[in-house]
């Protein structure tokens, strides 16, 4: 996809969307390209003899206040020293208690990949030991997909979470 794709899918075939629309579609090809250029240029460039460049440039890009956001998760050593340097302050924190349950939902959300409102609305009785070797945590109030109604589900106590919580709930 080149310049004059870009130019005609917003030129002809967006032509009487919305503004909302063509800026979304916009910063949609604008992320996808930029992720292309950042994590597979070099071997796109190998397997094709092209150069990974984005089609959406100053010329064609819809007008809007909004720009791409590219979010790249950090690496496991980048979590792991951020959890080591919060942990070491718990000891000299001014109040432990919501200091401790601050790091563990962070901590839980960085383990079994849930969200931070999903988190939040956790209780002791949503822990489940019993179902698996590890537990589970049972989500009542999980967020739904595509505007429906939110979703209920089991999650596995993976990468660590189970002695997470056990920390939690038995000594703090």
């Amino acid at each position: 996809m080149g310049p004059a794709a870009a130019d005609a899918y917003f030129g002809k075939v967006l032509r009487h969307s919305p503004s909302g629309t063509r800026l979304a579609r916009s910063q949609a090809l604008t992320t996808y390209f930029l992720f292309l250029e950042l994590r597979h240029k070099v071997e796109l460039h190998r397997m094709t003899g092209r150069v990974v460049e984005c089609p959406v440039d100053e010329m064609n890009r819809p007008r809007g206040a909004k720009d791409a956001q590219l979010r790249i998760p950090p690496t496991e050593p980048e979590v792991e020293i951020l959890f080591t340097g919060w942990g070491g302050e718990l000891a000299i924190c001014r109040k432990f208690a919501p200091t401790a349950r601050n790091y563990t939902a962070a901590k839980l959300v960085s383990q079994v990949g849930r969200r931070v409102s999903e988190a939040c609305k956790l209780g002791l009785a949503d822990i489940k030991w019993n179902l698996s070797r590890l537990g589970k945590l049972h989500v009542l109030r999980g967020m739904g997909t595509r505007g429906s109604d939110p979703r209920e589900r089991m999650v596995p106590l993976i990468n660590g979470a189970d002695r997470t919580l056990r920390w939690f709930i038995e000594d703090v």
